[in-house]
């Protein structure tokens, strides 16, 4: 099977109709806290502008994103970002999709000036904690039973690395 290639880039208004639909399709208590998004529900809004967002494309369709912010507007996070959403669609899976959207985002946080990079993951979610750590994040905090999903209590775990290197 041929992969078509995958470009990253930073997302756009006319974005907003596939990140939705990506976001609907992908929802899952696997990786997610907030409701499952309503159809028709905009993916942008005044607290998540398209500029946040990095998306993948393969063969002129948006497959995947990743948002990429300062975890705090305090001067003294300024060196810091965070990862706050990461999601690829199903057709786009165990292609790097993800691993391609991870890099980018360091790389463009790098560029940012940030030195550090951190994020939290829902400490059921091991796919995605796998690969985090396969790219050098490690846990730094695990915060126990923080979050109730489906009935049970589910870890926040607290994961970072520096980009120095």
């Amino acid at each position: 099977m041929i992969v078509p290639e995958t470009l990253i880039r930073t997302a756009v208004q006319d974005d907003d109709t596939a990140l939705a639909e990506l976001d609907r399709t992908t929802w899952s208590t696997l990786h997610a806290v907030l409701p499952a998004p309503e159809p028709g529900e905009p993916f942008f809004d005044a607290r998540h502008p398209p500029a946040d967002y990095l998306v993948a494309v393969r063969a002129g369709v948006v497959v995947g994103y990743v948002r990429i912010v300062p975890p705090t507007p305090l001067a003294a996070t300024a060196h810091v970002r965070q990862i706050q959403g990461l999601a690829v669609a199903g057709s786009a899976r165990g292609g790097g999709v993800a691993r391609a959207l991870l890099r980018a985002a360091m790389d463009r946080a790098r560029a940012e000036g940030a030195v550090r990079m951190t994020l939290r993951v829902l400490g059921h979610n091991a796919p995605a904690r796998a690969l985090y750590a396969s790219e050098g994040f490690a846990v730094e905090g695990v915060l126990p039973g923080e979050m109730f999903l489906d009935g049970a209590y589910v870890d926040d775990v607290l994961m970072g690395r520096s980009l120095r290197d």
